[in-house]
């Protein structure tokens, strides 16, 4: 009997991939998690440099986290126009093997100038000063759920290289997820269309491809970029357009309000609850990416859908 139990879990062992031979992935913050955990559902969940409350754009990494990413066979990461920090540690590591989103063939990218870029402030000292000024390509690209199923393919295809024994089980999940994703987009469209013509302003310029995508009306943001100061020019000009017709302002998390109250006094425009377009209050998951897009536009409909 001993003989038999023996030979059955010798042969599951040459049969079943042992985890240890999974691929070992690390990614910067939710929204590159999200997607790989989709892909590699439960042949292993990817790490997250980033916890929950922390933002993307800037981080200290503690020497664990350094170390992590020297052991990682892969990184899969939005890329450095969105966290320098990363781009620099990982220059400084070497060879280490990795995927950038934003680099994906194919992948819609903004340019900062476009729709949502408010700032006419150049001269404005506090703008020179910005650490996370956007400038060229707008980094917040996962935003456009049209980019998500090439960034699914390019993981799984990453993934099938250096796990060539789960490749179908890669290019499976990436397929049910691209299934389910598209259905999630159906859905919120539909949700959306309601408010497209009602003009809301954000706390700053990282809503381009969501709005571009689902036809919302961007009337303006207080701030560029990150940790961005808005000058008193920019502020005055913003002030016209919300009492032109704006319907709703809209904090962010992590952000201090104070802006948006200003702009808001003395008008009847609503101040809606904070946006989360990096997914800071998202748990890590399968689950992450499409209910960060869900959290926006049921945000946004809060707001924008009274009366």
């Amino acid at each position: 009997m001993r003989h038999t139990l023996s030979v059955l879990i010798a042969a599951a062992a040459t049969t079943t991939p042992a985890l240890a031979d999974v691929p070992k992935v690390v990614t910067d913050f939710i929204p590159a998690q999200g997607l790989v955990a989709l892909v590699m559902e439960d042949l292993g969940p990817p790490d997250m440099l980033l916890g929950q409350g922390a933002n993307g754009h800037d981080l200290q990494l503690r020497p664990s986290q350094t170390a992590a990413l020297a052991r990682a066979d892969l990184v899969v990461w939005i890329g450095p126009e969105m966290s320098p920090w990363l781009d620099r540690t990982l220059e400084g590591l070497g060879n280490v093997p990795q995927l950038r989103l934003l680099s994906v063939p194919g992948t819609h990218l903004r340019s900062v100038a476009g729709a949502g870029a408010t700032n006419d402030d150049a001269d404005d000292p506090a703008e020179e000063e910005g650490d996370h000024h956007h400038s060229g390509v707008d980094p917040h690209a996962w935003l456009d759920p049209g980019n998500a199923p090439l960034w699914l393919d390019a993981i799984a295809a990453e993934l099938a290289r250096l796990d060539p024994a789960n490749a179908v089980a890669y290019a499976d999940n990436a397929d049910r997820a691209k299934a389910a994703l598209a259905a999630t987009d159906a859905e919120i469209a539909h949700r959306l269309a309601a408010v497209r013509d009602r003009p809301f302003v954000v706390f700053h310029d990282a809503y381009g491809y969501f709005s571009a995508h689902y036809g919302l009306t961007v009337a303006g943001s207080v701030a560029p970029g990150d940790g961005h100061a808005p000058g008193a020019a920019h502020l005055a000009e913003l002030r016209a357009r919300v009492v032109a017709g704006a319907v709703c302002l809209f904090p962010e998390t992590g952000r201090d309000p104070a802006y948006l109250e200003q702009l808001a006094e003395g008008t009847d425009v609503r101040i809606g609850a904070s946006l989360d377009p990096e997914g800071m209050a998202v748990a890590p998951g399968p689950d992450a990416y499409p209910a960060l897009l869900r959290q926006l536009a049921d945000t946004l409909l809060d707001c924008l859908g009274q009366g």
